[in-house]
């Protein structure tokens, strides 16, 4: 270290040099310990603070889906609580952070934003006791032709952050699906129904707080769809809780 500079500090000063970072909201370049985002954007990041709030309307609006199973006859179970990070807001640069790491492999990115959330998460307890954590599953085509799938990326550091298990072999997706981004609601529940099941187990874990982790909440109907296929092998008292990197309000 020379004064307050530190070794990485100078490596990052020189790599700026050659290709100059920049914030992913606004475009302006990075100061030396900045990352990802500038000091004003940071402050500005639409952060929901839902992991310290068991009622929220993002865990309103995925019991509101698991509410449609019970009044079809499900076994009753207990509020599942909901986090994001951010709020989604498409018209703003905001909306890069998710893209960022989903399209362009911005994979340290991912990893920061995601270490955020689990660092609230962690200190949460509403999220003290979970101890499995899995990732949306891709199809196995748009696995290979994207190279990585972003929830994943996303579970892996929050089940660091919780201390827990982090499953990718429990949940898979057993057709490919369309992409929801242009979907009506209706569309989307359509689109990913019974899409999701459950691997062959040697045995089944025996789990009390599971994790289902995407990158953006929307209507909740793709973790849903999920949420109902681990129902089949998990059902209560296992509560099922999900997170996202990002959820769109309402």
């Amino acid at each position: 270290m020379i004064g307050n500079v530190t070794f990485n500090d100078a490596l990052t000063a020189l790599a700026d040099l050659v290709m100059p970072r920049e914030c992913i909201v606004c475009g302006k370049p990075l100061a030396m310990r900045e990352r990802h985002l500038c000091i004003g954007c940071l402050a500005d990041l639409p952060r929901t603070y839902f992991s310290n709030m068991p009622h929220n309307q993002l865990a309103d609006r995925f019991n509101a889906l698991i509410q449609r199973d019970l009044d079809a006859g499900g076994v009753f179970e207990e509020y599942s609580y909901a986090t994001s990070l951010f709020f989604y807001r498409s018209q703003t640069g905001y909306r890069l952070i998710t893209q960022r790491l989903k399209y362009h492999s911005d994979y340290a990115a991912g990893r920061y934003f995601a270490t955020m959330l689990g660092l609230e998460m962690a200190a949460s307890p509403m999220f003290d006791d979970v101890d499995a954590v899995i990732p949306v599953p891709l199809h196995w085509t748009r696995l290979w032709s994207r190279g990585h799938n972003q929830a994943e990326i996303i579970a892996e550091v929050l089940a660091e952050s919780l201390d827990a298990d982090f499953r990718t072999d429990i949940l898979y997706r057993a057709r490919r699906t369309r992409t929801q981004t242009k979907l009506s609601v209706e569309g989307k529940t359509h689109n990913v129904e019974r899409a999701f099941r459950v691997g062959r187990l040697n045995s089944v874990p025996e789990y009390s707080h599971i994790l289902l982790v995407d990158d953006v909440f929307t209507t909740g109907a793709t973790l849903h769809s999920c949420h109902r296929a681990l129902r089949g092998v998990f059902p209560p008292p296992v509560r099922i809780s999900v997170a996202a990197l990002a959820c769109v309000g309402m």
